[in-house]
């Protein structure tokens, strides 16, 4: 059904879109509007929207450049369509989490950080980190007593600072010194004589400042003093350097005429925004480089088990050791205890905070457990003895900078009393208030202007995508998929692009429905600057103010790829052939369950004084063998409470592990549980080797089978000959990969089939052997319900397969490598996996948002799933936004009221209904509509 106009300049013009499923599908998309993509999980969605739509689009912007611009670049393949007009240049804004860099903030990414270390180098006042007096000025006067002030008899120079931090050879500079008559400088804190000019590395940072003076401190160089300062100076542009010789190593002050304390005479260098830069080695804490955390021995590594006692093993980085060391550990704790009067017996729990710092940190007499550790750890060359320390270690806060990033200096600058660190450590919603109230006077506030005008528009815009609970500071990689996805846009609006089309997956993740609403309105911005914005979503309330829809399907994978119905809200939920227009006109709808399960709140989890994060010492019980939601709008506490206090806590107490959970009292009830099972959605494998049968061990079963064949034995091959990762059976060409990467230099990169074995994976010989006529690759190559009927009377493998068609992925192939599965394919294949174990009744499922990535009818899917488990007498707990899974639970348990630091309270418990009565509850409010359109009796 084409637009009425057609023009080139007012749609993206489609035809033969074949990319994956996508079967050749013609279509065009109205540009400078918002469009939705949906259908349900593997309809090709993401083929149409990224793997064609955005991957032509950078493309061609990519191939504009030129050839020395784009070898610097990632190059797209070309999808596999006919042709595509009136595409503009394209920027994907996918729902990946953040590189793991521990350098990359809030801040950072949405270049505020930038603005803010140019607001604090501009009008920023000094303070002195020791006395906490503004920095002024110094006279050379105070200078030359400062330095009288060093002990008689010590050798100091004088130099004055002409490159610092700065690329290149400084040739001229090198011969300007000498012309003034200087023979030595000091060049990267090494002193060299003038007489043959220093040849330096052009592309490297240097270092270079002046020698005017070499003295010994005495009382007869006053006079001399003041001629080489004032020497100094001018070289220096009001700065100096007196550097000092203490116990053969040399140490720098700084005197400067324009920043000094005037209680202690510190001298300051003068502020720039490089100072503020953690990322900077002239800002950087020198402890810990800027990271605010430093690699260190954790006592609660140390000590795992508190309630064992000291002879028993408490100290378990002392145990099991080779004899002789052993045996001197050993001895080290009968020293310990003559020389504290601690009993050996008493468990470590019990002992005083004086004995047991005494025993981890060393008393006279005793080294102490972790100086033991550090010692060793610093002088061992042995690998093995390096791996077993590193296990008893942990990040935490660095000791010099308190976790601030900056140095001393760097963190004495205020604006209205707050360092920059301080600042940092505001949520957004606070940060913005700060800025909006902040004042200068008339010439800082010229200064100033433009910067807070910069500052205060990029709070907003995190504030318009329902980031106001987050914390400026907070490292990226901490983000969850939804929060990452939204700090970029946030950062997107922000720059201000024109004629743009932006591609978006679920910007709605993570979001509660309170906060959809802020988010729309910056899509719309997006739009009405003169963008497309094409977005794939489930949303309801997003698809209803969608100026597009374009409906995928009509099935999965093979079943899907075709545009099943395009237009408007109307058009779609007038369409019979659109199973979204369905849900969207109630047609269909996911029903409340008949009955809900009996809650025994005596029969639960319960977590005491959770404080975690933004919790506020809270009580939770979770009801046992329900279906239990945790809800509340975004950063109210959700996931603190169920991954980082709950899993973690469970995690440690059932498997060790050695992830500290977050702070709380204490748990009770975990002995009602023998399993804790976390199931996300992120990749069950990272290359084309792992796919569903792998992951399921299906295919432990199907090589088995088929080494048991005649002329598997006669050949004698094994089980691992149909191992892709082992060389006798699989094709080397591809490694067992099927395809090969061609590299195009600057052509876009190819992946081609492997010519060797054609896309089988296997070589020739393997490929011989058959059951009931199929080889290894036609078996991978079935679809999971065709495999389901072919190994019906192999009971272990039918039963795998089995639940993996009750998943609703019978149109996968049992081979689809694990990099082309969406994430709800990956979270279903986990489902299956643990539907086709033997339950024991007694396990905790856990999932943060699993209808993420899923339509309508695949969280109905996804529900009967979740209850079947149930039904087996499991618990299933689940953080969640979306109300159609929420209707459905036995018990709630909703935070609150607010995100942040106004979050971290229980606001609600009880079923549904109850929630639905409480007005404090904005998750009520949104369940009430929900219950009602399912027509609840009792709402």
């Amino acid at each position: 059904m084409p637009i009425k106009n057609n023009s080139l300049n007012n749609v993206i013009s489609i035809r033969g879109a074949r990319e994956h499923n996508l079967k050749g599908i013609n279509v065009d998309i109205p540009r400078d509007q918002l469009i939705v993509i949906t259908g349900i999980s593997g309809s090709g969605k993401s083929s149409l929207a990224f793997d064609t739509i955005y991957a032509e689009g950078q493309r061609r912007y990519i191939e504009s450049l030129s050839s020395y611009a784009r070898q610097f670049l990632d190059q797209l393949q070309k999808p596999d369509v006919e042709l595509i007009e009136g595409i503009p240049p394209t920027i994907a804004i996918e729902q990946r989490t953040c590189p793991p860099s521990p350098r990359s903030t809030v801040a950072t990414v949405t270049e505020i950080y930038d603005y803010l270390r140019l607001l604090y180098a501009r009008v920023g006042t000094p303070y002195c980190y020791q006395c906490n007096c503004i920095i002024s000025r110094q006279t050379i006067d105070q200078m030359v007593q400062r330095i009288m002030e060093i002990p008689q008899k010590t050798r100091i120079m004088l130099l004055a600072p002409l490159v610092k931090g700065k690329k290149g050879e400084h040739r001229d500079i090198f011969q300007s010194i000498l012309q003034k008559g200087f023979v030595r400088a000091r060049v990267d804190n090494v002193i060299v004589d003038l007489k043959t000019i220093p040849k330096l590395a052009r592309y490297k940072t240097h270092e270079i400042d002046v020698i005017v003076d070499r003295l010994i401190i005495k009382g007869d160089i006053q006079s001399r003093l003041y001629d080489s300062i004032a020497a100094c100076l001018e070289l220096g542009e009001g700065v100096m350097l007196v550097s000092r010789e203490q116990e053969k190593t040399w140490t720098d002050d700084i005197l400067s005429e324009r920043y000094a304390c005037p209680k202690c005479g510190m001298g300051y260098e003068e502020l720039s925004p490089r100072m503020f830069s953690f990322n900077s080695p002239y800002g950087a804490c020198a402890n810990c480089d800027g990271l605010g955390n430093t690699l260190d021995f954790d006592p609660e590594l140390i000590v795992p088990d508190k309630h064992l006692s000291i002879k028993n093993g408490a100290i378990e980085a002392w145990q099991n050791w080779g004899s002789l060391t052993q045996a001197h550990y050993d001895n080290q704790i009968k020293v310990f205890s003559k020389i504290s009067h601690a009993s050996l017996n008493t468990p470590f729990v019990k002992l005083s905070k004086e004995t047991t710092d005494a025993l981890l940190f060393g008393t006279k007499g005793f080294e102490g457990v972790i100086p033991n550790l550090k010692r060793i750890y610093e002088k061992t060359a042995s690998e093995r003895i390096l791996k077993r320390l590193s296990s008893y270690m942990s990040y935490r806060t660095c000791s010099s900078c308190k976790g601030a990033r900056l140095r001393s200096e760097s963190l004495s600058v205020k604006i209205n009393n707050k360092s920059i660190y301080e600042i940092m450590e505001l949520a957004i919603e606070d940060a913005l208030r700060f800025f909006k109230t902040l004042k200068f006077e008339r010439q800082q506030a010229q200064i100033s202007g433009q910067i807070l005008k910069e500052v205060k528009s990029r709070l907003c815009f995190l504030m318009d995508v329902g980031l106001h609970y987050i914390t400026l500071g907070r490292s990226s990689d901490t983000l969850s998929g939804g929060e990452a996805q939204r700090t970029r846009l946030a950062t997107q609006v922000g720059s201000g692009l024109v004629g743009v089309c932006y591609v978006l997956d679920e910007p709605t993740i993570g979001l509660h429905p309170r906060d959809s609403e802020h988010l729309l309105q910056t899509l719309n911005t997006l739009r009405n600057n003169g963008n497309t914005v094409i977005i794939i979503e489930h949303d309801e309330y997003t698809i209803r103010h969608a100026d597009y829809i374009i409906d995928l399907g009509p099935g999965a994978g093979e079943r899907g790829g075709s545009i099943v119905a395009h237009g408007t809200l109307k058009e779609i939920a007038d369409n019979p052939n659109s199973l979204t227009g369905q849900y969207l006109n109630q047609t269909i709808k996911i029903e409340l369950p008949g009955k809900r399960r009996n809650i025994n709140l005596k029969h639960s989890i319960e977590i005491i004084g959770a404080s975690a994060n933004n919790l506020k010492s809270i009580n939770a019980t979770i009801p046992l063998k329900t279906f239990c939601c945790v809800t509340g709008v975004s950063g109210s506490g959700k996931s603190t409470l169920v991954n980082d206090v709950l899993h973690r806590s469970l995690a440690r107490s059932l498997y060790g592990s050695q992830k500290p959970p977050g702070k709380h009292d204490k748990i009770l009830g975990i002995t009602h549980i023998d399993k804790v099972i976390e199931i996300d959605q992120s990749p069950i494998g990272r290359t084309p080797r792992s796919n569903p049968a792998t992951y399921t061990r299906a295919f432990d079963l199907i090589r088995s089978l088929f080494a048991q064949t005649t002329a598997a034995k006669i050949r004698g091959y094994t089980a691992g000959r149909y191992s892709f990762n082992i060389t006798s059976g699989r094709c080397e060409g591809c490694k067992g990969q099927g395809i090969k990467k061609v590299e195009m230099h600057f052509l876009p990169d190819m992946y081609v089939m492997c010519e060797d074995c054609n896309g089988k994976r296997y070589n020739k010989p393997t490929l011989e052997v058959a059951y009931k006529d199929k080889n290894i690759a036609d078996v991978l190559d079935m679809r999971i319900d065709e495999a389901h009927k072919f190994f019906k009377n192999i009971p272990k493998i039918e039963r795998i397969l089995s639940t993996l068609n009750d998943v609703g992925l019978g149109y996968i192939k049992l081979g689809q490598p694990s990099t082309s599965l969406s994430g709800g394919e990956a979270q279903r294949i986990k489902l299956a996996t643990e539907l086709s174990r033997q339950a024991t009744g007694k396990t905790l499922y856990m999932l943060d948002e699993p209808t993420t990535g899923l339509h309508f009818a695949d969280i109905q899917q996804l529900l009967k799933i979740l209850h079947r488990l149930v039904d087996l007498g499991n618990t299933v707990l689940v953080i969640e936004h979306n109300t159609e899974v929420i209707k459905t639970a036995d018990y709630i348990i909703d935070l609150g009221p607010e995100g942040g630091i106004n979050g971290g309270e229980v606001v609600a418990t009880g079923t549904p209904e109850q929630i639905a009565k409480n007005e404090r509850s904005y998750t009520g409010r949104f369940l009430k509509k929900a219950l009602k359109y399912s027509n609840c009796k009792n709402c």
